[in-house]
């Protein structure tokens, strides 16, 4: 997981070098929690709870229009059978970003684009070192979002936001496990700072 943050954060810092000329250049990191339909009848539990954590960057080059990377991982292990294995989803999404501003302090960020779910299936036990005692599943995904941001102070925003995830073929069962419901959506809110805002 540490692995992970630690790329997001690279490629977030080489996105914004990249566009350092760019009219405007946002990174966020928020926090919010999963919610999904339980579907009873198919015997694997939803892919709801927990707290997410989320970081990302965005850069808007041209008016209003611009680019968004993020990513969300639930900062600790969900249980999926008690006592037989546990998972930890962690949810990328590239987009195309439309960000009109309601005042000169409030403005949207709606985005849709595609991604991937990894989802993280652990088994209980200590671990050999060295090796992961986990096994990963990749679905693809889409995904829409939107937020209300808000400058509370100069450059730093806080943003309440809610994003929509389509895992393809979530609730199938493969190796590893599956949920209830292909949709999936994250509630929560983000703090960041503008570079570049007017």
């Amino acid at each position: 997981m540490r692995k992970l943050a630690i790329l997001v954060s690279v490629f977030a810092f080489l996105f914004i070098v990249q566009f350092a000329s760019a009219q405007q250049v946002d990174v966020f990191l928020g926090g919010g929690t999963l919610m999904s339909s339980t579907n009873a009848s198919s015997g694997f539990p939803a892919e709801k709870g927990g707290l997410y954590i989320n970081l990302g960057g965005d850069v808007v080059p041209f008016k209003h229009v611009g680019f968004n990377v993020e990513t969300a991982w639930r900062a600790t292990q969900g249980i999926y059978f008690a006592g037989e294995e546990n998972y930890r989803p962690i949810l990328t999404d590239f987009n195309v970003l439309y960000q009109p501003h309601l005042t000169k302090r409030v403005g949207a960020d709606l985005m849709a684009g595609i991604g991937a779910a990894d989802t993280r299936f652990y088994q209980p036990g200590a671990s050999t070192p060295g090796y992961p005692n986990y096994v990963s599943t990749d679905h693809f995904m889409e995904h829409l979002g939107g937020g209300i941001r808000f400058y509370a102070w100069k450059n730093v925003f806080v943003r309440p936001e809610v994003h929509y995830y389509h895992v393809q073929n979530n609730n199938n069962l493969n190796n590893n496990g599956a949920f209830s419901s292909n949709n999936v959506v994250r509630a929560g809110a983000s703090i960041g700072y503008t570079f570049g805002h007017d």
